[in-house]
This record gives C-alpha cells, structure tokens and sequence, in this order.
C-alpha cells in the first residue's frame, strides 16, 4: 500500500477517534517530541493500519482498548480512549459494564479508577448527567 494511502487513512482515523469531545493531547505529540520520524511510523502503524482494519468495528476495537488500558491502570490513555470510543459510537452502559468486568480479573481498585476516569471524561464532554438519567 502506499504511503500516501496510509497517510490518508491514518488521519481520517484519527480525526474520527480523537476529532471531538475532550481536550487533551494525543500520544502521537509526545513521541514527535522526541523523534519525529518514529512518531509518524508508530501513528501509521497503529491508527493507519490497525485501527482501520475492519474485522472488528471502531466501536468494538475502542472497547477492546478501553478494557485492556483499564486493566493496567493507564488513566491517561484510558481518558482519550473512552472520548474516542464514545466519539465513534460504543453505547455509554456498555462501556461502562466493560469496566464492571474487570472486577473478577483485576479487582475493585482498577474498576473504581477506571470508573473514575469514564465519569471524568462524560463530565467534560457533558454527557454525565444524561448518563445518569438512563441508570
């Protein structure tokens, strides 16, 4: 494939995971910092061709990776995760019973972080009241 394609596909991507909803920088900032050339290679890889394969849907994809970022405690990424998974359409109760899931994996503490996490980010985007209102 091409790199211009791949080009293409990355930011298409990455504009519907990360386009809207909470402010805060991607990764892929970061790792610019420190070498560029890197940065765009990791971004393509991930974003470019992994992310847009579709055996598993974005929303799909996007519960996968806020399960396995919540399970190692990874607060920060799992804030931009949960915005990109809500971005992309995973349904606000499922998400959350994601989360409830890890219970009998990684125990209480990594659900009460990751809980804490998920109701920071609908805060943000507005959303938590309406959260609510459906529990």
């Amino acid at each position: 494939m091409a790199d211009e394609e791949i080009k293409e596909r990355t930011q298409k991507t990455a504009k519907t995971l990360f386009g809207k909803g909470i402010k805060m920088d991607p990764p892929y900032l970061l790792w610019k910092e420190f070498d560029r050339n890197l940065a765009n290679d990791l971004s393509m890889f991930i974003t470019g061709n992994l992310y847009s394969r579709t055996v598993l849907t974005l929303p799909e994809r996007q519960m996968v990776a806020c399960a396995m970022l919540a399970a190692l405690g990874a607060k920060e990424e799992l804030r931009l995760h949960i915005n990109a998974a809500l971005n992309v359409g995973c349904e606000p109760k499922k998400l959350a019973e994601v989360f409830f899931q890890l219970a009998p994996y990684g125990g209480m503490p990594l659900v009460n972080k990751a809980l804490e996490v998920y109701r920071d980010v609908l805060v943000e985007r507005g959303e938590w009241e309406k959260f609510k209102e459906g529990t």
